[in-house]
């Protein structure tokens, strides 16, 4: 309990006793929807599970995942894996982050959802983490404008938007 005046403190978090939880993140550009999955580590093996389950919400159109520099991604088992069933992995270059979509839905999280919070454990994070992403979700539009006149449509195969 704070002093009267003073600002209620905030248990410090020098140590993790129970580790910390990793969180693999896909938005759906299309329909604008969030898909997460949060396990206690993020090896290529959750890396791969992730990807079946990503694989099976879909079509059996190509689907693009973006993967910023994440080691997984060139593990021998999922690159094969990713060539036989229609998903290419895609980095962006250093320091391309405003390159990603996905980006300004995890600074909505961080900041909606996890910033200035005190959570006793993974169980109580997660729970928050998963009402703001079904938040999100009943509320998503399709992203468009995907910059059908920028310089770096040039650079890439993607297929003209439709009038």
């Amino acid at each position: 309990m704070a002093a009267p005046g003073q600002a209620e403190r905030l248990r410090a978090t020098y140590h993790r006793h129970d580790g910390v939880t990793q969180m693999l993140a896909a938005l759906d550009l299309a329909i604008g929807k969030l898909f997460h999955r949060t396990r206690p580590r993020k090896r290529w093996k959750e890396f791969l599970a992730f990807l079946k389950v990503l694989r099976t919400r879909g079509t059996d159109e190509k689907l693009y995942v973006i993967c910023d520099n994440y080691s997984p991604r060139r593990n021998t088992d999922v690159r094969p894996w990713c060539a036989g069933n229609q998903i290419e992995l895609v980095c962006p270059p250093t320091y391309g982050s405003w390159l990603k979509w996905i980006e300004a839905g995890s600074a909505a999280l961080r900041y909606f959802a996890l910033s200035g919070t005190d959570h006793r454990g993974h169980t109580e994070q997660d729970s928050v983490i998963n009402a703001h992403i079904r938040w999100h979700n009943t509320r998503a539009k399709p992203q468009t404008g995907f910059a059908t006149d920028s310089p770096i449509r040039t650079w890439t195969p993607y297929p003209a938007k439709a009038a």
